[in-house]
């Protein structure tokens, strides 16, 4: 059964504004923070070239597969829906405004998220990154990106090694929701993998779940994620649910403010 765009919009016009100095007053995301227990770490592998039927979405010369969203990815339940509901409704989208350099691309700060032109559901992929090395950086501001499957469950993207944070923040961690089993982070300034095998969540006509989204991930060849079943959207703040959407959706990279390099993007649909 195939959810169209039209079928699965709620008629919202707007997408809610969020107001982040008064929530500073609050911060209502600690709740969902989880610092133990911390994964135990291991020495990475070695990465693996494409497989000769692999769609590739970036090779180093150019963005041509990508584009940029309006509105990238939510923090609460709310604001997801709200976003969801403007991208059913409109086509709205712009160059991508990432560097490309030496074979990456870089994440402009300040550029916004990117985002594949086709959209994907079922599928395995393969990214590379690296986390530049950046003096003062700490926590959750050290080399911050994360890669949303359907631009909602994120696999996050950070500087993991001798770098404190939650647990289900860190490097490998679907965010807030799946600790990674281990952590298999290589230094900053170093190039890392992972490596994926995303099962979509199916909704019935009526929109209720009839089964959840499904991942397993590798972080430079050392398994993290073991067929995790996801509560829904990875979100900031706030527990995670279900919303009905369509069977595939792109997938988005994130900026987080720091120029996290990426190269060698590759998927298969399954």
């Amino acid at each position: 059964m195939t959810l169209s765009l039209l079928s699965l919009a709620t008629g919202a016009q707007e997408v809610i504004e969020i107001d982040w100095e008064e929530l500073g007053k609050t911060q209502p995301w600690k709740a969902t923070e989880v610092w133990e227990p911390k994964p135990d770490k291991v020495t990475p592998g070695r990465m693996d070239l494409p497989p000769s039927d692999a769609i590739m979405l970036f090779d180093g010369t150019n963005l041509d597969a990508w584009h940029k969203p309006k509105y990238d990815y939510g923090v609460r339940m709310d604001h997801v829906q709200s976003i969801l509901d403007y991208k059913l409704n409109h086509d709205d989208y712009s160059p991508p405004k990432w560097n490309v350099k030496d074979g990456a691309m870089i994440v402009k700060p300040g550029g916004g998220a990117i985002e594949t032109k086709q959209a994907f559901g079922d599928c395995q992929l393969h990214i590379e990154w690296l986390a530049p090395v950046d003096p003062g950086k700490e926590s959750q501001g050290y080399s911050n990106s994360g890669l949303f499957l359907m631009g909602l469950y994120e696999i996050q993207i950070l500087n993991s090694y001798e770098n404190e944070t939650y647990a289900n923040g860190q490097a490998g961690a679907m965010y807030k929701q799946s600790i990674p089993l281990v952590n298999a982070s290589r230094p900053p300034g170093e190039w890392q993998s992972y490596d994926i095998v995303f099962m979509a969540p199916r909704f019935a006509e009526d929109g209720s779940l009839e089964s959840p989204a499904t991942i397993t991930a590798f972080h430079n060849g050392v398994l993290i994620q073991n067929h995790f079943e996801l509560a829904g959207p990875c979100i900031f703040i706030g527990e995670p649910e279900y919303v009905p959407h369509p069977e595939k959706m792109p997938l988005l990279l994130q900026d987080h403010g720091n120029e996290v390099r990426f190269r060698n993007i590759w998927v298969r649909e399954l």
